[in-house]
Formats: C-alpha cells, sequence, structure tokens
C-alpha cells in the first residue's frame, strides 16, 4: 500500500491549506487508484480525507487521530474508509515540549484507546481501526524505544497495529557515527529501519510504514524463516 501526503508532519513544520493539500495528492490518488494500487491518505485534514476517499484511498491515516480536526472522525465515518490513529500530543512545531512520559509504553497505550472510544462514538467500527503510536511524534530517542520494546501494551488493545520508524532521527542518534562525520546515510538509516520493522513484526504488528520497501521485504523475510 502506498501512504501519500501532501502535508509534511515532520518536526517543526507549518501546516498546509486543506486547498493546497487537495490539489498536490487528489489528481496522484486518482490516477495510482485507477491503476489498482491499495493508497492510504496521510492528513491531518477531514475535507481532504473525505476527498481522498472519495478518489479512491481505502485508509485515513491521521497522525493527530482526530485531534487536530474536530470534524475528522465524523468524514471518517462517512466515508466508510478504515481509520489509522496516530498518537499525539500537540502540533509538530512544539510537540518535544509534551514529551514527558513516566512509562511510556502504557501511557500511550492509554491515550490511543480514548481515542479509539471516540472514534466509536462517532461511528467507526472497531474493526476500521488501526492505531500507530506514533514513534517520533512527542517521544524523545529514549522514550520511543520505550515505545518500541512494549508494544505488547498496544497490540493488547485489539486493533491492528501500524509502526513507523523509517529513517527518524533516534535511529540515526543510536548508529555509531561514520569516520570524519556525524551525519547517517539515509542507507545505514534504512538498514536501521528494516531491523526495526523485523522486530516490530515479532509483537504481532500488522504493517510497517518505509520508504526503502525492499531493504524491509528482505528483513520480514529472513525474520519469517527464522520464527519458521
Amino acid at each position: 500500500m502506498l501512504d501519500i501526503g501532501g502535508e509534511s508532519t515532520r518536526p517543526g513544520s507549518e501546516r498546509v491549506d486543506p486547498a493546497v493539500e487537495e490539489q498536490r495528492v487528489l489528481p496522484v490518488i486518482q490516477e495510482l487508484s485507477a491503476r489498482g494500487i491499495p493508497l492510504s491518505i496521510d492528513t491531518l485534514n477531514a475535507s481532504t480525507a473525505a476527498a481522498a476517499v472519495r478518489a479512491g484511498a481505502r485508509i485515513v491515516n491521521d497522525v493527530s487521530g482526530g485531534l487536530a480536526d474536530p470534524d475528522m472522525l465524523a468524514a471518517v465515518a462517512e466515508s466508510g474508509a478504515d481509520f489509522a490513529i496516530g498518537h499525539w500530543r500537540g502540533p509538530s512545531t512544539d510537540m518535544y515540549a509534551r514529551a514527558e512520559y513516566r512509562r511510556a509504553a502504557r501511557e500511550v497505550a492509554g491515550e490511543l484507546r480514548e481515542r479509539v472510544g471516540e472514534a466509536a462514538a462517532a461511528g467507526i467500527a472497531p474493526s476500521r481501526i488501526i492505531l500507530d503510536p506514533g514513534i517520533g511524534f512527542a517521544k524523545t530517542g529514549d522514550q520511543n524505544w520505550d515505545v518500541l520494546r512494549g508494544l505488547d501494551d498496544i497490540t493488547a488493545l485489539g486493533h491492528r497495529v501500524l509502526i513507523g520508524t523509517s529513517r527518524k532521527r533516534f535511529l540515526a542518534d543510536t548508529l555509531p557515527s561514520e569516520a570524519g562525520t556525524d551525519d547517517i546515510s539515509e542507507q545505514r538509516r534504512d538498514l536501521a529501519t528494516a531491523v526495526t520493522s523485523a522486530l516490530a513484526v515479532r509483537h504481532d504488528v500488522w504493517a510497517v510504514r518505509v520508504h526503502d520497501v525492499a531493504a524491509t521485504r528482505d528483513a520480514l523475510a529472513i525474520a519469517h524463516a527464522w520464527e519458521g
């Protein structure tokens, strides 16, 4: 599945007007959907989500879990699409100010449970809900690792779980620097992503969101062979 987005959600990024976002994503969704490619729409905006589903998207992937736009839950309920609820503690411009946890995995699971309740109350069937613990969103590097180690707390909620570690800063911060530079190449980040993806699948994760599909596919093939 391809995840299509017209607005960056990386730390410090600014919001994009929904009309501009729709101009960016709808032609792409229409073209790819016509080719039979399964798609999700990565958006914080209810209007974009509704338009994208009409254009052919099957999943609405909202990193805020419906908190950024009060109309999102109703829009998803009406659309009939599946809904990926991201763990979110506020806009990317100041998300790290809210990165305070005692037990990150359990707190993330508890906050996701609350969002599931809100989604269900809005008319979104439990079978349509996907949970994303929001790796890299309002979490320090250590907290990201705590959440990954505690994935069982999230899968125990009984919904499909989506993980996105791809090329994120906390992976680069974990790797040893190359001689003469503090930069970690995309290739090394992709390898680290493939490893975390393979480990996540051992915790019954439903899907992983990655940039380098081939490397992750190979890592998953080895992991599945190991498990037998």
